[in-house]
């Protein structure tokens, strides 16, 4: 309740509020030019850093592994393009922020720490190169 309060209530009210004071002090064309442009430049950087995160995953799929983290990169790109999109100099800041790739790779790698992982079942896979797949079954003619 808290969360949808902050997101869909408090956020749009402080953003409208930041709107009217810069547009306040330097005018309303150039505080809706600087918000176009900021979503132009921001378009822009998350595509080029979009790119790079699907060759990686490309990369560590060629590889063999699973591109995890490279999945998550891109997912928070999401974010951050969709954050860039909203008309708004805090989501702009938020937006931009994201778009750093070490801030965005320690966000990453603590959320991949709070996620629990079965190591049991890791290191049984890794021992008989095999993978199973538990479950329940009936037959049913």
């Amino acid at each position: 309740m808290w969360l949808f309060l902050l997101l869909f209530v408090m956020a749009p009210l402080i953003e409208l509020y930041v709107l009217i004071q810069v547009g306040s002090a330097i005018g309303a064309l150039p505080t809706i030019l600087l918000s176009i442009l900021t979503a132009v430049i921001g378009g822009y950087l998350v595509r080029m850093q979009g790119l790079t995160v699907l060759m990686r995953v490309r990369s560590t799929m060629d590889r063999g592994e699973t591109p995890a983290l490279e999945l998550l990169d891109g997912a928070v790109l999401l974010l951050c393009g969709f954050a860039l999109m909203l008309p708004g100099f805090i989501t702009d800041a938020v937006g931009f922020a994201l778009l750093v790739p070490a801030l965005r790779h320690v966000l990453i790698r603590r959320y991949v720490k709070v996620v629990p992982v079965d190591r049991e079942a890791i290191l049984r896979q890794q021992e008989t190169g095999q993978r199973t797949i538990e479950g329940d079954w009936r037959r049913e003619d």
